[in-house]
């Protein structure tokens, strides 16, 4: 489950030195690092430093790199997450606890750190597929899933649809494999299951910037639960999961409290509009994700849907999300390690650039999305609006420009 479990305060240096650490750990629901150094509205330029005791006149002294400047970045932490997407294409976030280390009162997508013990052994940080797709990250993107929403992506292994498990077995096996009480394949495998692992579609990588002490390398995935069987038309709205498809598939829970408050489907669209009128908080990556994704899936919020249209929705958003672009990688191939640019937009917001692959990747072809940057403004209780451009409208040059 996650470790995002303390309210973050970080040492001064990281205050001065927080150019890139605003997304240090956005785009990894699990993981342990600090978006909430941002607590005092007034501290972060962002991109330089927020001390505003710092002396006025430099000494030789002061050039001198510090014990800490000289360390190596530290080694990013294997970690994925999954964007779910519901029989009415619907996605699925999870409500953070507002007592949480990360992301409080936040919503984020499933998702958390590998576990050798239940997924496998990662790839060493030397190894170019570290950063890369690979079984391991599946396989942690499936049980994180059922740890924190209690939806188990399985096939049966007689019939190879989702597999179905009696409520109480279920919530008892939840309990099990977070506590590490038995492996997750063992558990599946005692049920008749397999983990789904050949339906998550790759939508990303996150690398978490080097001035950031915990750092993560998290593999973003789609998932499509099965659609309705019935042809008669289903409502796109706020509603139960609709019982016509494949599979009984159970109604996303919370995990007691532990880490969330809540789990809800709503449509992509209706969570982008909730955070930019303040009702919700989404760190700049999930709603990077969510923009795109509400291109696709039901863009109009109509009132019912076709199961033919559901099914054409999907297929646009999967070609969208594999289609070679020219000069930028397919967005199942990208891979972003987000950089503050030293521009703002008029009204103070600061613009993320998402190129970078990270250094880990120099070298390797590797890279991310140059077309479009986020922009967010920090304040005492995290992120708030947040929104995406395309780089050429923000950054344009002349009278065009946005900034």
């Amino acid at each position: 489950m996650h470790a995002l479990t303390s309210p973050y305060c970080l040492s001064s240096y990281l205050l001065s030195s927080c150019r890139r650490i605003i997304l240090s750990s956005s785009f990894d629901t699990r993981v342990s690092t600090s978006f909430n150094c941002f607590s005092n509205p007034t501290a972060p330029r962002y991109y330089s430093s927020g001390d505003s005791s710092a002396p006025t006149m430099s000494r030789a002294s002061d050039h001198k790199p510090s014990e800490k400047a000289r360390k190596s970045p530290m080694v990013p932490r294997p970690s994925a997450s999954v964007l779910l997407i519901s029989p009415t294409n619907q996605v699925l976030l999870l409500h953070r606890v507002q007592t949480s280390s990360a992301f409080p009162s936040a919503h984020v997508f499933p998702g958390g750190n590998v576990s050798t013990y239940h997924d496998g052994e990662p790839p060493a940080p030397d190894h170019p597929n570290r950063h890369e797709d690979g079984e391991v990250y599946r396989y942690a993107a499936i049980r994180e899933t059922f740890e924190e929403s209690g939806i188990l992506l399985a096939k049966n292994n007689g019939f190879g649809r989702l597999i179905e498990v009696e409520d109480g077995e279920r919530e008892a096996g939840r309990k099990l494999v977070h506590k590490n009480e038995v492996p997750f394949k063992t558990w599946l495998a005692k049920k008749g299951g397999r983990a789904d692992i050949e339906n998550l579609i790759p939508f990303t990588r996150w690398i978490t910037p080097t001035n950031v002490p915990k750092r993560f390398t998290t593999q973003m995935y789609l998932y499509f639960l099965p659609l309705p069987t019935s042809q008669a038309p289903v409502s796109a709205s706020i509603g139960p999961l609709p019982t016509t498809s494949e599979a009984v598939i159970p109604p996303p829970t919370h995990d007691g409290g532990l880490e969330h408050t809540a789990a809800r489907f709503l449509p992509a669209a209706f969570w982008l509009s909730m955070a930019r009128s303040g009702e919700i908080i989404l760190f700049p990556p999930q709603f990077f994700l969510l923009h795109h994704v509400s291109q696709y899936l039901n863009p109009d919020v109509p009132g019912a849907l076709e199961p033919d249209m559901l099914r054409q929705q999907r297929k646009e958003l999967r070609d969208f999300i594999y289609r070679r672009r020219e000069g930028e990688p397919s967005w199942a191939d990208a891979c972003i390690s987000p950089t503050g640019m030293t521009k703002r937009l008029e009204d103070g917001r600061q613009i993320l650039g998402l190129e970078r692959a990270g250094p880990e990747l120099e070298g390797s072809g590797r890279r991310g999305v140059k077309e479009w940057v986020c922009f967010v403004r920090f304040t005492k209780e995290g992120p708030r609006e947040v929104d995406v451009g395309l780089r050429s409208e923000v950054l344009g040059q002349g009278k065009e420009a946005k900034i």
